[in-house]
């Protein structure tokens, strides 16, 4: 079971994640690639929301092919390309994680491979 790290010692993350995670030994790693918000039929939604929806759709199919789930999730990366974006995509990553919170990094960026593309998300997994 992987155990969330957040020492007493610095501030509390500023929202739902954990400042680290400890994976026990003996556990399989899944590095994922980073997602955009692309669904198989090549459409690319106008909200941020929804492409963070697919990137996480996306995700969740790489790592069931690996006989794993969200819940293995120890580690986010995220990308967004405008501070507007920040609440849509924080509001799909939390509705889709509970406690323990991976560790997790949310970067603006100027842009993506294609100018519709508003939200990435890589991730790292163990199980």
């Amino acid at each position: 079971m992987k155990r969330p790290l957040s020492p007493a010692s610095i501030r509390p993350p500023f929202a739902r994640y954990s400042h680290g995670v400890e994976v026990p030994p003996g556990q399989r790693l899944v590095v994922c690639s980073g997602q955009l918000g692309i669904g198989p039929d090549e459409s690319v939604p106008e909200d941020a929301g929804a492409q963070a929806q697919l990137c996480f759709a996306n995700i969740a199919a790489i790592l069931a092919e690996a006989r794993m789930t969200l819940d293995n999730v120890l580690r986010i990366n995220a990308f967004v390309t405008d501070r507007a974006h920040l609440r849509a995509y924080m509001d799909v990553r939390d509705s889709l994680f509970a406690e323990p919170y991976p560790a997790s990094t949310l970067m603006i960026v100027s842009g993506f491979a294609r100018p519709e593309f508003k939200v990435e998300v890589e991730v790292i997994a163990a199980g």
